[in-house]
């Protein structure tokens, strides 16, 4: 009996510790483990500590950390390490960083694997993104996986721009083709300028016989010839303010001829030598002259006093122009610049520098603030008042003596060759070439145009040519567009620098 209790209370002291053993296990979320085991584990712990302590300092982005599970950690790795089993704890030294930088964003996706390297790139630009925009800073135009290509290719930005679409030019406006069909003969040298007077009932035109002519228009018969330079005259404009003509030429003298007599009236001195083109102000009485001299001279008709020499080119002024608006005066100069000038300082407010050759010719657009320039190298258009460029008019591969536009958008280049090139102004378009034959008995190198002018109307095109004749185009009545196509495509524009 004795015993029996003896082995009762054994087992029951036996059965009350393994309980109690149980219960702490149980109360620690362990499963029990041999002695071995458990130091096993701490040597293990110990080593971990010892040789992987640094990585547990790497950076961790903030959706790697709240992947945390009951019992471990999602490394940097994509591995779960079991901390509370192994021992290892993390202290106020190794917490995991919760707001990456974008240094060590980039840090960490040299160690992640490729397929998760993308999409924490992609995370983490997308967070940038998010910075920047709470910063009050725009957003960056390219899309967010490409901001940590850009930083691992040193930063360059340009290095990811997006592929833009190549421009293409516009179709074009039609316009019927111009055709000869009067040639004016009587001067006995070059026909060198001309212009056509405001009431569209005469044009006048001057030449290297040293003679300006004033023809009728209608029928192209000769009514006047005036008699005064002793040289070539290049250039002729009839004042719509009053009944003046004036004229410039190789001799250095500025002509002012009243056309009720018929004979000089003033002279306007101060040219040291050919003056190469002049025009009007629109709105008050002053022309401006330009010359050989490499300087523009704006004078007061009616006192005939200088009131300003406009120095800066370094060459021969080819041409100048005259508007109302600002800037009120455009030179061209064989220096190959187009300067802009201020009226009122006599100061030149823009130099163009983008021709490489010599500019002997400017035209204003009648109705647009846009002017172009003819050049060997290209025609080029121009925005006022800053003279933006805006494009070129290339193909015309000759020395450009003229341009000339009228309101319809039709631009005329005429140069040294004979040739003459018609385009659209709008966008460039080179609709028509012509190459009229000489006079009978000119010989073939004298097939040059020296200007060319639109009348009043717009609906004739006058050309002073070198082989000592004036001729007359029109537009041609009978065609269409179906007779003349436009020939164009929708074809890649070639951008040129300039």
């Amino acid at each position: 009996m004795v015993e029996e209790v003896q082995k009762h209370s054994v087992h029951t002291l036996v059965f009350r510790s393994l309980k109690r053993t149980h219960d702490m296990f149980v109360a620690d979320n362990a499963k029990p483990v041999s002695l071995d085991d458990r130091s096993h584990k701490v040597k293990m712990a110990v080593k971990l500590r010892t040789e992987y302590g640094s990585v547990l300092h790497m950076p961790v982005l903030k959706e790697n950390a709240r992947e945390k599970g009951a019992h471990g950690v999602i490394d940097s790795y994509g591995h779960k390490q079991y901390l509370q089993n192994q021992g290892v704890a993390l202290t106020a030294d190794t917490k995991i960083q919760r707001m990456p930088s974008e240094s060590a964003a980039q840090s960490l996706a040299v160690a992640l694997p490729p397929s998760q390297s993308k999409m924490e790139s992609n995370r983490t630009a997308s967070s940038i993104g998010d910075i920047y925009r709470h910063a009050g800073i725009p957003e960056r135009s390219q899309p967010p996986g490409l901001t940590l290509a850009m930083m691992e290719a040193g930063g360059n930005k340009n290095s990811a721009l997006m592929a833009k679409k190549a421009p293409t030019m516009p179709k074009p406006q039609w316009h019927p083709p111009w055709k000869l069909y009067r040639v004016i003969s009587g001067h006995l040298g070059w026909v060198r300028c001309i212009a056509v007077e405001p009431g569209n009932q005469w044009f006048v035109t001057g030449s290297a016989d040293r003679t300006i002519k004033i023809w009728d228009l209608a029928s192209g018969k000769l009514k006047l010839s005036l008699t005064g330079h002793i040289s070539t005259v290049r250039g002729v404009i009839v004042s719509g303010r009053s009944p003046y003509l004036f004229s410039c030429g190789e001799d250095k003298q500025v002509k002012c001829w009243d056309l009720e007599y018929n004979k000089v009236i003033r002279h306007y001195h101060g040219h040291l030598s050919a003056v190469y083109g002049l025009d009007l102000h629109p709105t008050i009485d002053v022309l401006v002259t330009c010359s050989r001299d490499s300087t523009a001279r704006i004078w007061d008709v009616r006192t005939k006093a200088s009131v300003h020499t406009l120095a800066g080119h370094t060459n021969a002024v080819a041409t100048v122009k005259c508007q109302a608006a600002e800037p009120q005066i455009i030179t061209g100069s064989h220096d190959t610049t187009i300067r802009l000038w201020d009226l009122v300082g006599g100061k030149t407010r823009v130099t163009l520098t983008n021709h490489k050759k010599s500019v002997r010719a400017v035209v204003l657009h009648p109705r647009q603030y846009t002017f172009a320039s003819g050049s060997p190298d290209n025609i080029k258009q121009w925005k006022f008042p800053d003279g933006n460029f805006i494009q070129n008019l290339s193909g015309h591969s000759a020395i450009i003596n003229t341009l000339a536009v009228n309101s319809d958008g039709v631009l005329v280049s005429g140069a040294d060759n004979g040739t003459m090139h018609l385009w659209d102004w709008r966008t460039g378009y080179n609709f028509q070439r012509v190459h009229a034959a000489v006079q009978p008995g000119s010989l073939d190198s004298e097939s040059g145009i020296f200007a060319c002018a639109f009348d009043q109307s717009e609906s004739r095109l006058l050309t002073a040519e070198a082989d000592k004749t004036i001729k007359v185009y029109r537009e041609d009545d009978t065609a269409t567009e179906e007779t003349h196509p436009v020939n164009w495509k929708p074809e890649i524009i070639k951008r040129k620098r300039f």
